[in-house]
């Protein structure tokens, strides 16, 4: 972003196994797409229409085999998003967890607007009191934090079974072992999926399989705008003398908050490690929260509360 805001050009080649893309990041290309011209280049098909989701992660497999340094971009192919939203969220996951890659490319202009947003969305935030938030948030939140993570687990646990190896990795939160006010939504289902993971590390090690858990603190992203967006919209009846209280809460994930890279860079550690830790917090503020939540619980909820500006 920085590059594009300064005028800097970047430079995107397009890459289909591990020996080209070796190359072209060898080369310090800055992006690397696994285009759906695979189809043509590697398949000898007459269009793109032919390549399936299943032959794009396994070329993106390749490409991020043989990248040490360039931003790997991937195809989502013909009628892998085109379908619905909730398929379009399925498939993108998919290939962000199989493929591995760090971004997915959609065609299409306005008409795909929304289901852009959604999947760039995909972190939910609800936030507000519990008592006036939307069903329809709520059903949200659960579908893609914990029902959008048991579907895609479900997609690729049997072949990893057939292999006999694998890593499962669940982005859980520090908001799931410390719940705040104005939060409760999200932190009940961070929460669910912690538990959740405890479950299925237990039940998938039989089979050879590894599930790992990554806690967050706060990290620098757009959460907390997309959460200050939702807040704003709201009409609280009950709670409009707190509405500060509630904006403050939409954005304290994102104060004295780690830089993605950071994040992204010691979360690769944990996953790769030789002996990887079932649990790992990462971020600001993930070694201090969960020492919190500890506290008895009157003192937690006077500090909490006097936080979030709520009387009591």
């Amino acid at each position: 972003q920085k590059r594009k805001q300064s005028g800097e050009k970047i430079a995107m080649l397009t890459a289909y196994d591990y020996s080209l893309a070796r190359l072209v990041d060898g080369a310090g290309i800055d992006v690397i797409l696994v285009g759906d011209s695979a189809s043509n280049v590697m398949a000898g098909n007459e269009t793109t229409v032919p390549i399936t989701l299943d032959h794009m992660i396994y070329h993106a497999q390749c490409v991020v085999n043989g990248v040490d340094r360039a931003l790997v971009v991937v195809d989502m192919p013909f009628l892998s998003y085109q379908v619905s939203t909730s398929e379009a969220l399925r498939n993108a996951g998919r290939m962000l967890k199989e493929g591995l890659t760090e971004a997915v490319k959609l065609e299409g202009g306005r008409e795909i607007a929304d289901m852009v947003k959604r999947l760039t969305d995909a972190g939910i935030p609800v936030m507000g009191p519990t008592a006036e938030v939307s069903l329809k948030d709520l059903r949200a939140i659960w579908e893609t934090n914990l029902t959008g993570v048991v579907a895609l687990t479900q997609a690729v646990i049997p072949q990893m079974v057939a292999r006999g190896s694998g890593r499962i990795v669940n982005i859980g939160s520090v908001s799931g072992i410390l719940t705040t006010p104005f939060a409760g939504p999200y932190c009940a289902s961070k929460a669910a999926l912690h538990h959740l993971n405890d479950a299925l590390r237990m039940e998938l090690a039989p089979f050879g399989l590894k599930v790992l858990l990554i806690q967050p603190g706060g990290i620098a992203s757009g959460f907390g705008d997309a959460a200050r967006t939702q807040t704003d919209a709201g009409q609280w009846r009950l709670y409009a003398d707190y509405s500060d209280g509630i904006a403050r809460r939409a954005g304290a994930s994102q104060e004295n908050s780690t830089p993605v890279t950071e994040f992204a860079r010691d979360c690769a550690a944990a996953v790769l490690a030789d002996k990887p830790k079932p649990v790992v917090r990462i971020g600001a503020g993930s070694g201090l929260l969960p020492r919190l939540a500890k506290l008895p619980v009157r003192v937690k909820d006077r500090l909490l509360m006097k936080r979030f500006g709520l009387r009591g």
